[in-house]
């Protein structure tokens, strides 16, 4: 057996020789490149037998491709791989090798594989196989070409409209859909906003739906995020322009953290899914969702949405459809990923940090290690956004419960009264569930309601908003000016001038682009309540998702607004302006200041 490796390394060596493997991976991944969208068409499109077997007979030619194409990348191999990698291949050639043997060459396999022999495992591979060549591609950012406000924008754009392109296939939708209804609901995915112009759960397929859900954990997480980390997964590294631009992308305060970031953004992202889909689940009631089919997709679609704070649900009247107003344990749960993927990975990953580094501390002080004090374990950002978040949301529950106590609290009893009032106070941070009427809220509530969607989440969270630390830095402005300060200190720190002109900027540039979509709105669409218009605008703009049903019911015109609205929200307005202004050189001047009269 050794002497036959041998010889079979020998005759790759001759090949490659007289072969260019770099012609085959090419065409490895051109195939799986290929294979990718004919999956694509497959799911969305009803095959007649002869198309579907020169599908599968396809199929076939780029799964045995890529498994040549690994085989010959690890015999050809010059530099020793980690073994993450080697695992990862290992796993994947097993599964697809027995996919291969099950669908092409074993006529009995149906008899007794019946859930292997699922044409869906043909299509896993095939989705396997195209990650493991796209994985080796080399793929340069280019600053003189985008710069990373520009390819931020790019990038989402570019999973709108494929969106877009994927929501109108047929199999996507028990009727057909607009090309400005599949855009709308594309948008509010990818911008994980919710707002929907079409009943998510009666009126797309379970394709359909499956769709909306990996758009908005895209959405959430960025397809930088994850090309990014894929591609540094089996290479192990990246050249120095690609980090630069990802280091902008991530917020790393060091280039070398680049990956590292990434990395713990979706281990924390997917591992609190999990978790809290497993939490959904078992607060479900089987009567309402007998199979288990049922139960586990909805639990992962809400799980996903929770999360990442896009308020889609696949009923049709959110968590206050009947049969789940009631369930305190999912609205708790609910609740607690809201705020979780609020927060922002930042202040999650420095919270898990001070929390060790506090655990160590206290309750492992009779170890033999030395207990080391470290300063400012805890970020100043950290506290500022907890802080911020944790004022927000008990104002806010205090101010529906009392202001809700007779109206739409009036079903609920005791702890009832104050998981509804809670969630009320939760969702309006850019999440988008609701488990009461939206319609029947006292207009004092509303008002309420208006300010937690404008201020929303934190950030680098996949929430919206003008974001918590802007609303703090905004705060603690006026209290210093009020103090008579010329400059803003909290925890002996104090807040950099960047800081304060960005937090400003976003206040100015938030208000001019809800109060110019409440106008453009008002002039389209005339009849409709100015009180409405706004709720729209304002639940667009910080990515929210909550409505008191005017979306539907909106003309094209307005729709293409709330469009606009939503996916400035996503990206900022102040990114949108970084990306199309031409940056200016600094040059070693000032000017004298002058004063400007303000009241």
């Amino acid at each position: 057996m050794l002497k036959f490796f041998q010889n079979l390394v020998k005759v790759i060596a001759i090949l490659k020789q007289i072969l260019n493997f770099r012609t085959l991976f090419k065409i490895a991944f051109l195939l799986s490149l290929v294979g990718l969208f004919i999956l694509i068409f497959d799911f969305g499109y009803d095959q007649d037998n002869p198309i579907q077997e020169l599908i599968n007979g396809y199929y076939f030619i780029v799964l045995i491709t890529g498994i040549i194409a690994t085989a010959i990348r690890y015999l050809t191999l010059k530099k020793n791989l980690q073994d993450k990698v080697f695992i990862f291949d290992a796993f994947s050639l097993l599964i697809i090798t027995y996919i291969i043997l099950i669908h092409f060459f074993s006529q009995e396999a149906h008899r007794h594989l019946s859930f292997l022999y699922n044409d869906n495992w043909v299509k896993f591979a095939i989705l396997l196989t195209f990650i493991r060549e796209f994985a080796e591609q080399k793929i340069n950012y280019k600053r003189t070409l985008l710069n990373p406000a520009q390819l931020f924008i790019a990038s989402f754009l570019g999973i709108i409209f494929f969106g877009t392109f994927l929501l109108q296939l047929p199999n996507a939708a028990y009727t057909k859909i607009s090309f400005l209804d599949a855009l709308f609901t594309s948008t509010s995915a990818v911008c994980v906003t919710g707002l929907i112009v079409v009943d998510t759960g009666s009126f797309f397929t379970q394709f359909g739906q499956t769709i909306i859900l990996l758009l908005i954990q895209v959405g959430g997480l960025g397809i930088l995020t994850f090309a990014s980390y894929f591609s540094y997964f089996f290479k192990g590294g990246s050249n120095y322009e690609n980090q630069l631009v990802l280091s902008d992308l991530t917020n790393s305060q060091k280039l070398g953290d680049v990956f590292s970031t990434l990395k713990r953004i979706l281990l924390i992202t997917f591992s609190i899914e999990i978790v809290g889909g497993l939490l959904i689940y078992s607060s479900l009631n089987n009567s309402l969702l007998p199979t288990f089919f049922e139960r586990a997709f909805f639990a992962v679609f809400h799980s996903v949405s929770a999360f990442c704070n896009a308020g889609f649900s696949t009923l049709p009247n959110s968590l206050y459809e009947s049969g789940f107003r009631f369930n305190y344990a999912l609205q708790s749960y609910i609740i607690i990923l809201l705020v979780i993927g609020g927060l922002g990975f930042p202040i999650v990953v420095n919270i898990l940090k001070y929390s060790k580094y506090w655990f160590i501390n206290n309750f492992l002080y009779f170890s033999k290690k030395e207990i080391q004090h470290k300063p400012w374990v805890f970020s100043i950002n950290s506290r500022i956004t907890l802080i911020t978040t944790f004022s927000l949301t008990i104002i806010g529950t205090i101010s529906f419960y009392l202001s809700e106590y007779n109206n739409t609290l009036a079903a609920h009893t005791g702890f009832g009264k104050f998981i509804t009032a809670l969630f009320g106070a939760t969702t309006p941070r850019t999440a988008g569930f609701n488990t009461v009427d939206m319609t029947a809220l006292n207009f004092s509530t509303i008002m309420m309601i208006f300010l937690l969607m404008w201020i929303g989440a934190s950030p680098a969270s996949t929430g919206g908003g003008i974001k918590t630390s802007t609303f703090a830095i905004a705060t603690l402005n006026f209290w210093s000016l009020a103090r008579g300060k010329t400059r803003i200190e909290v925890y002996r720190r104090e807040i950099s001038d960047i800081s304060v002109r960005r937090a400003f900027a976003v206040i100015s540039l938030s208000l001019l682009v809800i109060g110019s979509g409440i106008i453009a709105i008002s002039i389209f669409d005339s009849d409709k309540d100015l009180k409405s218009i706004a709720f729209e605008c304002f639940s667009a703009y910080s990515t929210v998702g909550l409505s008191i049903g005017l979306t539907a019911n909106l003309s094209e015109a307005s729709k293409f607004v709330l469009i606009l609205i939503m996916f400035i929200g996503r990206v900022s307005m102040l990114s949108i302006l970084i990306a199309v202004i031409k940056k200016v050189k600094h040059k070693n001047y000032r000017y004298p200041a002058e004063e400007i009269t303000i009241n």
